[in-house]
């Protein structure tokens, strides 16, 4: 074999785990009403299995690159694309929640490694002018993801069952373990630093602890329980700062926060993705739940927000070029914002082409605000620190969506109770996150102007 077919190989295995994990965390949406029934218990309880596989893959994100380096890529790549098989035929045969939430943690494990030890495999085997194309096609397997998401998980349900969504996976997987042992490099380093255990168990517990204060399992005393588990996760997060000053190898330094655009941009990336986050689950609980939409018909509707996601990246650029970071992002984010709330206004008797239009626009702000803050945060970090960064920053992407899934949940929850209407729960809801978007605008009118500076590499490829 050439090197050249290697090479594409290489790109094909890495888009297909790419495509498999992004589709994960799409497909199940649409499919929640239907889960909720099978397993008799109200749709909404059901915001834990979201929660379960993103809370795992921010937790496990910062070890991948470690682990690749430590027992070798091919090694790795191929026990998190069997993990994730696995975790998907556990969810699928699952019969209670708790079954389903235990499935979704393992399908967890393995998705927080397929995207991160993929693109070091490409980083590593595909260098120069080759190396920009590379990540354009794995990106490309990202978009496809989130379009046939939501539509696919509607039409298994309705065609077949809900334990589809998860079947899926199996084929492509197989296919997947197969041609990593063939094409995959093995990519063992021999000088792979000692993990930073102490510092991503304080991570770790602090985020854990954080999502938990939002939703919290218990049934008496919830107030005291949430209270006591976010000092807990501060605690943990405060106490991470002089260990990582005195740490050798500290899982994040802390002198990535002295890039003024980096911290800046990662406090706006948790506000506004935790109002954004909440659009996905909720939407099509709100179209079949309250506005009688069959599985299908309301994935079908989510499809004007993938696509127009997809054709307003390539506006990024030249509205950036023209009008800089702070205005875009202030004004975009209003966008987003404004369109969240919007979605309160949906009814039964709202004319359909106003839905696809809300959604339209919501689709395509998100797009464009996800692309400009990923850029933002990274792009004045140096080539030394743009590792780390990126593993930090995608941490923070995953803790953004399980914020937002419990948080929308809760809130549906709690107005829902207060006022008993669900229709009203679900206006309020919308409301309440797309404020919390909004409040995101007010941070990044604290960013740096100063636009010149390169983008190194290694960050441009975290950037998705």
């Amino acid at each position: 074999m050439t090197k050249d077919s290697k090479h594409t190989a290489l790109l094909w295995i890495v888009a297909t785990g790419f495509f498999m994990q992004a589709l994960d965390t799409t497909i199940v949406n649409t499919a929640l009403p239907s889960i909720a029934h099978s397993l008799g218990v109200p749709a909404l309880a059901l915001q834990p299995i979201v929660v379960a596989y993103t809370l795992t893959m921010a937790l496990l994100t910062p070890a991948s690159g470690w682990l690749a380096d430590r027992f070798g890529t091919r090694r790795v790549y191929f026990v998190a694309i069997l993990l994730f098989v696995i975790g998907s035929l556990c969810c699928s045969s699952a019969h209670t929640l708790g079954q389903l939430i235990l499935a979704r943690v393992l399908q967890g494990i393995g998705g927080s490694m397929l995207l991160p030890i993929g693109r070091l495999a490409v980083l590593r085997t595909i260098t120069g002018e080759q190396y920009v194309s590379a990540l354009a096609l794995i990106s490309v397997a990202g978009q496809v993801g989130p379009i046939l998401g939501p539509t696919l998980g509607g039409w298994f349900v309705e065609a077949f069952s809900w334990h589809w969504i998860f079947l899926i996976n199996v084929p492509i997987g197989a296919v997947g373990v197969i041609a990593v042992n063939r094409y995959l490099p093995d990519g063992v380093s021999r000088d792979a630093p000692p993990f930073d255990v102490i510092g991503c168990a304080l991570l770790s517990l602090c985020m854990v602890a954080c999502s938990l204060a939002i939703d919290v399992p218990m049934q008496t005393h919830r107030v005291e329980w949430s209270v006591g588990l976010f000092v807990l996760g501060l605690a943990a997060a405060f106490v991470y700062i002089p260990y990582a000053r005195r740490a050798k190898n500290p899982l994040f330094r802390l002198g990535l926060f002295r890039e003024p655009n980096f911290s800046v941009g990662l406090i706006g990336n948790l506000v506004c993705r935790i109002g954004s986050s909440a659009v996905p689950f909720l939407v099509p609980l709100l179209l079949q739940l309250q506005l009688g939409y069959t599985p299908l018909h309301s994935g079908l509707m989510m499809l004007p927000s993938a696509l127009a996601g997809t054709v307003a990246k390539r506006w990024i650029a030249p509205l950036i070029r023209r009008y800089g970071y702070e205005a875009f992002l202030l004004v975009n984010t209003l966008i987003v914002g404004s369109s969240i709330v919007a979605f309160a206004l949906f009814s039964r008797g709202t004319p359909i082409a106003i839905e696809i239009a809300v959604l339209a626009i919501f689709g395509a702000a998100n797009s464009m605000q996800f692309a400009a803050m990923n850029s933002v945060t990274l792009k004045g970090l140096t080539i030394a620190d743009a590792g780390s960064g990126n593993s930090l920053f995608s941490m923070v992407q995953m803790l953004a969506i399980g914020l937002g899934v419990s948080i929308g949940g809760g809130l549906v929850n709690l107005f829902t109770d207060q006022w008993n209407s669900a229709a009203l729960g679900f206006r309020l809801s919308f409301a309440c996150v797309g404020a919390i978007t909004l409040v995101s605008a007010l941070v990044f009118r604290r960013l740096d102007n100063e636009t010149g500076r390169p983008v190194p590499i290694a960050a441009r490829a975290a950037q998705r």
